[in-house]
């Protein structure tokens, strides 16, 4: 089957579900985006897992899985959100074993595959069903990478910008210390817009 592969473009607050987010992807070369309605908790682990450099104190559920997987000789090769019914997506995650080359193929919620993919680099991919289906055409803004994560709601609050680099670091310690992902990674925009200026 012809895949057409999406790439994250963010994640924002979902405007149709209260507490919920909108995970964005989109297919790069027709720039059509595939809004997929996720948790907290799974916005908040796909975020960490972009961002690569906060590490959590205790690993979270998606950072469990992935060492499981590692220490079994297996890898996530990529992911595949083949249909979507009554707005519900549907995944498979694809691993393989790097010694027996055995694959693997589990049924997962779009939510989770999405953040294991990111913890592994993996492809995601989508069929032109459903992005026929589901997709949307939006003109959105140029974002850098690493703007993407939570772009559209995370903005630096004022009081950050009178604070010193030291008490930013400290400051960004604790909010992981304490498991406030969105403080922590609110406070590390801040840290690499400044890294940015001084750069």
């Amino acid at each position: 089957m012809d895949y057409k592969q999406l790439i994250i473009r963010g994640i924002s607050y979902s405007q149709t579900q209260s507490g919920a987010y909108a995970l964005l992807l989109e297919h790069e070369e027709t720039n059509i985006k595939l809004p997929v309605v996720i948790g907290n908790f799974e916005a908040q682990s796909i975020s960490l897992g972009l961002e690569k450099d906060i590490h959590p104190p205790r690993p979270l559920t998606h950072d469990l899985f992935t060492k499981f997987i590692v220490s079994t000789n297996y890898k996530l090769v990529s992911v595949i959100i083949y249909q979507i019914v009554d707005g519900v997506f549907f995944s498979n995650i694809n691993f393989k074993n790097s010694e027996t080359e055995e694959e693997l193929i589990l049924d997962a919620r779009t939510s989770d595959a999405v953040a294991m993919a990111v913890r592994f680099d993996a492809p995601i991919y989508t069929t032109q069903q459903v992005l026929n289906e589901a997709g949307i055409l939006l003109e959105l803004e140029e974002v850098s990478k690493e703007d993407e994560t939570f772009s559209e709601t995370v903005q630096p609050e004022d009081s950050l910008t009178s604070v010193s680099m030291e008490e930013l670091q400290k400051l960004l310690d604790e909010a992981v210390k304490e498991e406030d992902f969105d403080t922590a990674l609110e406070i590390q925009e801040e840290l690499k817009r400044r890294k940015k200026k001084i750069d």
